[in-house]
C-alpha cells in the first residue's frame, strides 16, 4: 500500500464525511451551489471537451495508430470477447440502465427540451435526448481514461494508475508529491463516486421489494442490510479477481440483462418498439453534430434548466466516473489493438444502451399512453419504483420484478467489487498482488462511507463534491489525449523502414550451453541467478561508461522479496521518451513435446525465461544464452536504433521549428 497516496486521501475523505455528518444540511447547500456554479460557467467546455474526446478516439481507430497494441507487439487478449463486453458493460453503466431506463424517457417526455410535452414530438425528442446521454460521448469519456492508462500502463511498463498518463508531461516526476497528489485525487473520485452509488441503489433495491412484498423497505435499518449484503457478496468476489469473480459476475449480469431485454420486447409492444428503435437511431444519428455542439445559447432558460440539469450534469458524471471505469477497462483490456478497443468501447455497449431505452422508454411511453391511461407519467418523479410500476402492465409482474431486483443486486456488486479492484490498484500503485486483507480492507470502507452517509443524509452533497471534482479531471484528459498522441507518434516511429530493426546479439558460440538451457527448462530462481550474476553487472558496466561520457545513465532492479525479477538500464533524454533496455523474468509453459514432457514427467507445467522489454512495447526476446559481453553488444545495438531515432525526431523538430529554411 503507497502510504503517500492513501494517507492523503483518506484525511480529504474523513473531512468530506464529517462536514456531510455534521451538517448535512449546510454541506448540501454549500456543494450544490459549486456544482450549480461549475454547470453555468463551463457548460461549454463540457460540450467541447466530450465532443473532442470522441472525435480523438474516432481519429485513432481510422488512422495507422489503430494498430498499436496494449502491450507488447505479441501480447494477446487476456479475455474473450464476450466476457469483455460484458465486464465493460457491468462496470460502466449497467446500474444506471436499471435506474433510469423507464424514468428519463418517460421525464424527458413530459417535459422535453423543445417540443410540446405529452405530444408525439415530445416522445420523439425524448428518446433522441435519452440516446445523446447513453451513446458515444458517454463512452468517449471512459474510452479515452481507459485507452490512455492502458498504453502507458501497458506498452511504457509503468503502474496502472492515473499517474502515469501524465508521464510524457512530468516523466520520472510522477513518482513525486504530484503523482502522489493525482492517484489521491482519483482515490477519493472514486470512493465517493461508488459510495453515493451504493446509497441510491439500495433505495431502489428497497423500493422494488416493498413493491413486490408491501414490507417497510424505507428505514435505515433496512438500507444498510442492503448495503451489507451487497458489500460482503462484493468482498468475495473481490477476493477471488478479475478473472474468477469480476468476469462471471459480468457474464451473468449480461445474461440477466439479455433475458429481461428480451421478455419487455416481447411482452409489450413488440412491433412499435421495434420501429420506434430504428427511427431512434436515425434521428439519433442525423442529429448526433448538432446535439454534441448544442449550449442553448439561444435559449438561456433552457440552458439554465433542461441543458443543465440532465446532458452537463451527465457530462460531469460520466468524467467524475472516467478515473475509476476507465482504469478498470484498461486493467481487463490487455493485448487488443487500439482500434479493437475503440470500436468495442465505442459501438458495443452503445448498441446495447439504445437497444434497452428504445425497449423501456418507449414501451413505458406507450404503456403510459394505451394502457394507464397517464398514471404511470405521474409517478416519473419517484424514479426508485418507477421501473417496478411499469412491470405491472406487462404479464408476469411478479416472476419479472423478482428478476429485476436479482439484476439490480448483481450489477451493484460487480460496480462495488471491481471499484475496490480498482481502489486496491490506485493505493497499491498498481500492484495486483496485493495482500487479501486489502482488498477486503477497502470492500468495507467503500460500505461504511456509505451506510455514514446514508443515515446522515450526505449522499446528496457527496454527489455534488463529485461532480465538481469532474472540472479538472476534464482538463486532464484533454492534456493526457495529447501526451497520448505524441507516444502514438513515436511508437510508429520505431518501426520506420529506415531503421534496420534491433535483433537479439548472439553469435552462434557456446552452442552446446544453449542446447542445455533449453532442455534443463529453468526455474525462476535459474533466471533470477542469470539475473544476478550476468544482465545486472552487464547493465551496470555500460551505465558507468556512459556517466563517464556525460550521460545519465543509471541501473534500476527489483530482485529482492516477492516483486517480479526485473533489471532496467534507463538513459533519460529531454523531450524524447527515456531509452530503456530492460529483462525481466517471464513465465512460459512448458511446451508438451519437451524431452521432459515426453517422458512422462508431470512435475511442473512452467518455466521461465530471461526476456527483454523496452519503453516502447516493443515484442522482447530471451537472451538467457548471452554472455556478458554479447549482452553488452545487444544493449549496445538497441542504443544505436534510438539515437537513429532520436536524431530524425530532432530533425522533424527543427524542420518544423518557426523560422527555419532548409538550406538551398
Amino acid at each position: 500500500m503507497s502510504l503517500p497516496v492513501v494517507i492523503p486521501a483518506l484525511v480529504v475523505l474523513a473531512a468530506l464525511l464529517l462536514v456531510c455528518v455534521l451538517a448535512p444540511d449546510a454541506a448540501d447547500r454549500l456543494f450544490s451551489g459549486a456544482q450549480r456554479w461549475v454547470v453555468a460557467s463551463f457548460d461549454w467546455f463540457y460540450v467541447m471537451a466530450l465532443s473532442a474526446f470522441l472525435l480523438f478516439l474516432v481519429v485513432l481507430a481510422a488512422s495507422r495508430y489503430g494498430d498499436i497494441r496494449l502491450g507488447p507487439d505479441d501480447a494477446k487478449p487476456e479475455f474473450s470477447f464476450v466476457s469483455w463486453s460484458s465486464m465493460l458493460f457491468a462496470a460502466g453503466m449497467g446500474i444506471g440502465l436499471m435506474y433510469f431506463g423507464v424514468g428519463e424517457p418517460l421525464q424527458h417526455f413530459l417535459s422535453p427540451p423543445t417540443q410540446e410535452p405529452g405530444t408525439p414530438a415530445a416522445a420523439r425528442e425524448a428518446m433522441e435526448a435519452t440516446f445523446f446521454h447513453w451513446g458515444f460521448h458517454a463512452w468517449a469519456v471512459y474510452g479515452t481514461m481507459g485507452l490512455v492508462l492502458a498504453y502507458f500502463g501497458f506498452r511504457y511498463n509503468l503502474p496502472l494508475t492515473m499517474r502515469s498518463g501524465l508521464y510524457p508531461l512530468l516523466r520520472d516526476r510522477i513518482n513525486g508529491p504530484i503523482g502522489h497528489g493525482v492517484d489521491a485525487f482519483a482515490l477519493v473520485g472514486t470512493i465517493a463516486g461508488i459510495a453515493t452509488t451504493l446509497g441510491y441503489g439500495a433505495r431502489q433495491i428497497a423500493a422494488g421489494i416493498h413493491t413486490l412484498t408491501g414490507w417497510e423497505t424505507e428505514s435505515s435499518g433496512f438500507l444498510v442490510a442492503v448495503i451489507v449484503v451487497v458489500v460482503t457478496l462484493a468482498s468475495l468476489s473481490a477476493l477471488l479477481g478479475v478473472d474468477k469473480g469480476v468476469r462471471r459476475l459480468s457474464e451473468f449480469n449480461m445474461l440477466l440483462s439479455v433475458l429481461l431485454l428480451s421478455f419487455v420486447v416481447i411482452a409489450g409492444p413488440t412491433a412499435h418498439i421495434f420501429k420506434a428503435l430504428s427511427e431512434n437511431i436515425g434521428n439519433y444519428l442525423q442529429g448526433l453534430v448538432g446535439m454534441s455542439l448544442r449550449t442553448f445559447a439561444y435559449a438561456p432558460s433552457r440552458e439554465e434548466g433542461w441543458f443543465g440539469g440532465w446532458t452537463i450534469l451527465y457530462w460531469a458524471w460520466w468524467v467524475s466516473w472516467s478515473p475509476f471505469v476507465g482504469m478498470f477497462i484498461a486493467r481487463i483490456s490487455r493485448g487488443r489493438t487500439v482500434r479493437e478497443f475503440v470500436i468495442g468501447v465505442l459501438l458495443v455497449p452503445t448498441a446495447f444502451n439504445l437497444l434497452w431505452m428504445t425497449a423501456f422508454g418507449n414501451g413505458a411511453i406507450w404503456a403510459d399512453a394505451n394502457l394507464a391511461g397517464g398514471a404511470l407519467a405521474q409517478t416519473a418523479t419517484n424514479v426508485d419504483a418507477l421501473l417496478f410500476r411499469f412491470f405491472e402492465y406487462l404479464p408476469w409482474v411478479k416472476p419479472v420484478s423478482w428478476l429485476a431486483v436479482l439484476l439490480i443486486g448483481v450489477f451493484f456488486i460487480t460496480s462495488a467489487d471491481s471499484g475496490a479492484l480498482v481502489v486496491n490498484s490506485i493505493a497499491s500503485r498498481g500492484n495486483n498482488e496485493s495482500p487479501v486483507w486489502q482488498r477486503l480492507f477497502w470492500c468495507v470502507l467503500l460500505g461504511l462511507t456509505s451506510i455514514v452517509l446514508l443515515l446522515a443524509g450526505g449522499l446528496g452533497a457527496l454527489q455534488a463534491v463529485t461532480l465538481v471534482a469532474a472540472l479538472p479531471v476534464a482538463f486532464i484528459l484533454l492534456v493526457l489525449c495529447v501526451g497520448l498522441w505524441r507516444g502514438m507518434v513515436a511508437d510508429l516511429a520505431h518501426y520506420s523502414p529506415d531503421l534496420a530493426p534491433a535483433t537479439n546479439f548472439w553469435s552462434g558460440q557456446h552452442w552446446r550451453k544453449r542446447l542445455e538451457q533449453i532442455v534443463h527448462q529453468p526455474l525462476k530462481a535459474d533466471v533470477q541467478r542469470f539475473l544476478q550474476a550476468t544482465v545486472l553487472p552487464a547493465m551496470n558496466e555500460v551505465a558507468a561508461e556512459m556517466q563517464k561520457r556525460g550521460l545519465q545513465a543509471h541501473v534500476q532492479d527489483s530482485l529482492e522479496g516477492d516483486a517480479d525479477s526485473e533489471v532496467r538500464l534507463v538513459v533519460p533524454v529531454e523531450k524524447l521518451r527515456d531509452f530503456v533496455y530492460g529483462v525481466r523474468a517471464v513465465r512460459r509453459t512448458i511446451p508438451t513435446f519437451t524431452v521432459r514432457e515426453s517422458a512422462g514427467s508431470k512435475e511442473r507445467r512452467y518455466m521461465y525465461e530471461p526476456v527483454t522489454f523496452f519503453e516502447d512495447g516493443r515484442s522482447g526476446y530471451d537472451v538467457q544464452y548471452l554472455r556478458s559481453e554479447e549482452l553488452i553488444a545487444d544493449i549496445l545495438r538497441q542504443y544505436e536504433r534510438y539515437l537513429s531515432l532520436s536524431a530524425d525526431k530532432r530533425t522533424q523538430m527543427l524542420n518544423r521549428a518557426p523560422g527555419h529554411t532548409d538550406p538551398v
